[in-house]
C-alpha cells in the first residue's frame, strides 16, 4: 500500500468538493436561486452570500417533488415568511374540518390514588 502525498490528497479533496458542488446545483434550491433573484417574495428583503442561507424555495403546491424545471412551482422566502406561510396552509386545512394526525387522550390520572396516599399517611 502506497502512501499518499499531500498534493495527491489535496487534488482529491478539491476534485471531490467540485462533484459535490456539481451535485448540489443539480437541486431545486440551487435551480431556483439561479433562475429568481435574491429577494424573499412576500416581505422583498434582500439577501446577500452572507445570509443566504436565511432564503428558502417554497412550493407554491406543497408538493415538494413538483419541481418543473422553469421553477413554475417554487418561490423563494425568507425562513420567516416560509414559516408563516406553512402556518397558514396547516391552519387552513384543519379550519375546513380535516386532520392529518389522530388526536391523541390522555389515559394517564396522576392523582387518581391521591386520597387513598393521604389517608394511608394518617
Amino acid at each position: 500500500m502506497t502512501r499518499e502525498n499531500g498534493s495527491d490528497k489535496l487534488d482529491r479533496i478539491v476534485a471531490q468538493a467540485r462533484r459535490d458542488r456539481d451535485e448540489r446545483e443539480k437541486g431545486y434550491r440551487a435551480q431556483a436561486l439561479k433562475l429568481y433573484p435574491w429577494v424573499c417574495g412576500r416581505c422583498a428583503r434582500e439577501f446577500t452570500r452572507e445570509n443566504l442561507q436565511e432564503l428558502t424555495v417554497h412550493h407554491r403546491d406543497h408538493n415538494h417533488d413538483n419541481n418543473p424545471p422553469d421553477g413554475s412551482n417554487w418561490e423563494l422566502l425568507c425562513i420567516y415568511c416560509h414559516d408563516n406561510e406553512h402556518s397558514r396552509h396547516i391552519e387552513s386545512d384543519h379550519a375546513d374540518g380535516s386532520t392529518h394526525t389522530k388526536q391523541s387522550v390522555s389515559t394517564h390520572q396522576p392523582f387518581a390514588d391521591l386520597e387513598a396516599l393521604l389517608k394511608e399517611k394518617k
